[in-house]
């Protein structure tokens, strides 16, 4: 107990004035890169990105060099020519120059490789093209057509892809149908000189080979032959579509409608947009059509959304926020910890009761939703905030149980509840998420077929085109829908049974055949086994009636280390395969702990726990803090992300469950 009040007592002070933790989610290293270009390719950098903030993002890009000289996909990920071109791109465009001991070594490393600059990724050339160092006659066609394409039967339709690769790729066409090349410069000059100087030049460079090239390092989705096929036919035709051409009438409607689009999404989220990536090429496209526009300067005014400072120097967020993701988790923690600790953290739970009611979208998104190939959002949680809005089932999940758990506390000491009309709306999103297969995805429902994948035109990530189910979200929607029926049995009950016991079958269904699932969204088997897990109880089984919950325990007291404790590496989510660390992270450890106990672990075989609790107080700083370990984010695979708050979220929770399980057995 009093490591639990302890670790409260530090966490409690992280909490902001408005109710949320705040939290760096960093990690990925192309991200920053896309913010200063474009704000070079404007001239708003000393604007935007004033001296101070360049020589923090200076000191971050040199904190999360290689050894090798090279950057990573992400911070702790081997050397990529993608991570590499852009960083060292980046390093000179925000002053260094060239004679920079990391500007020297990342250079170095590009050199090194037989392809050189020209092997980085899809998303390096777009990025390399619009700053003008790069011709656009190499990069494989992203063409703005698409939207003039009928939906209808159409499986091929953007409106049907997974809404962050729509997003992405709709100002990615916008800006590579007008050809935009930002004004020549000195630093552009040099950056052509230097990047080319190991393929002979620039004037060397075969554009039409270029097309297809990628560095070994960054090839972690090949091109099918198929998709290459499709490439090369846009390509050949893509002159007739440029100013001069017959259908350059084509190419002009469909930037129009390209555009109509980025418009509704700058509108719809307040100028934040649902990523960090589409947020600068939105800002861009707005630029390129109206330098002066009041769209271009509202975009300007919430770059520092995404910006965040930490003790590695300043880095551009993987959202505008984790906020509403990591207080519901948050509330969930502390109250786990029981009604002796309530009347300590009532304090805590009352400021995150407040973000969460203020958080909710309570406004559907303008316009009719199916024109924007919008789901529905009115009654939808965010991660992050409510001007972000774009509705996610899990977010949705965890706010909801995060409300539900509060409305079983005394009002008088965390506030008042929120409606039960509005966490209606709230089960009404949830259960429209739900899919044929009987799983849920994160957005939307899934829109079209797997076989879409085999025109993924990102060499880097994997599966983006659609939206596909996963164990984690299924799980958040199956135990939040079953903790609204147990405090509202009379609303929507048959609805909310048919749709846990759907979502039961989907999760039977991935489970592999060794008892684990493999994760998504966290790291990585450990996090799904925690979610499958609790998606199973939800739908009313238990260890004793469900081989998949024995099997799925099985499978984590078998990655148990031996000094006790959980730690899984990222390699697992790139690889498919568990990878272990060889030492206890406490968010594994937690996540397997959460897991264990609420099927009934303590009461079969308690010594794995007690061991797992050990390591978690053992870990436990003075401060009360718990330390940051090694990255536990994933998203498309291949990249990783940081959640800063994980570290005291989920060993206080899993701390609190313990306890509670202890009084029960005592």
């Amino acid at each position: 107990m009093r490591s639990i009040e302890h670790g409260a007592a530090f966490f409690g002070t992280l909490q902001d004035e408005d109710g949320h933790w705040p939290g760096d989610y960093g990690g990925p290293m192309f991200l920053l890169p896309g913010l200063v270009i474009t704000c070079h390719a404007v001239g708003c950098m000393d604007e935007v990105l004033p001296a101070t903030h360049r020589a923090e993002m200076l000191r971050y890009l040199r904190n999360h060099q290689n050894e090798d000289g090279g950057y990573g996909l992400h911070i702790e990920g081997h050397s990529t020519m993608f991570g590499t071109v852009l960083s060292y791109v980046s390093m000179r465009l925000l002053g260094a120059p060239r004679s920079d001991d990391a500007c020297r070594a990342a250079l170095e490393w590009i050199g090194a490789r037989e392809c050189g600059v020209v092997g980085t990724p899809s998303w390096g050339k777009f990025w390399l093209a619009l700053l003008g160092v790069y011709e656009w006659e190499g990069l494989n066609p992203m063409p703005p057509e698409m939207w003039c394409l009928p939906y209808t039967l159409n499986p091929m339709h953007p409106g049907r892809f997974w809404c962050h690769c729509r997003m992405v790729y709709l100002p990615m066409s916008y800006v590579y149908g007008k050809r935009f090349v930002a004004p020549r410069s000195e630093v552009t000059d040099q950056l052509k000189e230097e990047l080319y100087a190991s393929l002979g030049g620039y004037g060397a460079v075969d554009w039409d080979a270029a097309r297809s090239a990628c560095a070994s390092e960054d090839l972690y989705y090949p091109h099918p032959f198929v998709q290459d096929l499709v490439w090369w036919a846009l390509h050949r035709s893509e002159p007739l579509l440029l100013p001069g051409g017959c259908l350059h009438w084509m190419r002009k409607r469909a930037l129009a409608e390209a555009m109509k689009h980025v418009h509704y999404e700058d509108e719809n989220t307040r100028y934040i947009d649902i990523g960090p990536v589409n947020k600068v090429i939105n800002m861009l496209c707005c630029y390129i059509e109206d330098p002066n526009s009041l769209a271009f300067r509202r975009h300007k005014a919430r770059v520092p959304d995404y910006l965040w400072v930490a003790e590695d120097g300043m880095k551009m967020q993987g959202y505008n926020g984790s906020q509403l993701w990591d207080t519901s988790f948050a509330v969930q923690a502390l109250a786990a910890a029981g009604p002796e600790c309530l009347d300590n953290f009532a304090p805590y739970l009352r400021a995150a009761h407040d973000y969460i009611d203020r958080s909710q979208v309570r406004v559907e998104a303008f316009g009719e939703l199916g024109d924007w190939y919008r789901h529905k959002s009115k009654g939808a949680w965010p991660f992050s905030t409510q001007d972000h809005g774009w509705p996610i089932s899990d977010c949705s999940s965890e706010g909801l149980k995060a409300a539900l758990t509060l409305a079983k506390l005394p009002s008088e000491l965390v506030g008042e509840s929120i409606s039960p009309a509005r966490l209606a709306e709230c089960v009404d999103i949830i259960l429209s998420y739900q899919n044929g297969t009987g799983g849920f995805a994160t957005y939307e429902n899934t829109r079209s077929y797997p076989w879409v994948e085999f025109f993924n035109p990102a060499e880097t990530f994997g599966d983006i085109m659609i939206d596909y189910d996963y164990v984690e979200c299924s799980s958040a929607c199956m135990t939040a829908l079953a903790a609204f029926r147990e405090q509202h049995p009379g609303v929507r009950r048959a609805e909310i049974d048919r749709a846990i016991a759907r979502g039961k079958d989907f999760l039977l269904s991935i489970q592999r055949p060794d008892g684990s699932w493999y994760g998504s969204w966290g790291v990585c088997f450990t996090y799904a086994g925690w979610f499958g897990i609790k998606g199973l109880l939800a739908a009313g089984e238990t260890y004793e009636s469900c081989a998949a919950i024995r099997k799925a325990t099985d499978f984590l007291l078998s990655k148990e280390l031996p000094e006790g404790g959980w730690g899984e590496s990222y390699l697992s989510c790139q690889d498919k395969v568990y990878s272990s660390l060889d030492y206890a992270h406490i968010v594994n450890t937690a996540w397997v702990m959460l897991a264990l106990i609420a099927c009934g672990q303590m009461k079969r075989d308690a010594a794995p726990m007690h061991r797992a609790a050990k390591v978690l107080m053992g870990l436990q700083l003075p401060s009360g803090d718990w330390p940051q370990q090694s990255i536990m984010g994933v998203f498309n695979r291949n990249c990783m992300i940081t959640y800063a708050q994980y570290r005291n979220i989920f060993p206080l929770w899993a701390l609190g469950e313990y306890m509670t399980a202890l009084k029960e057995a005592a």
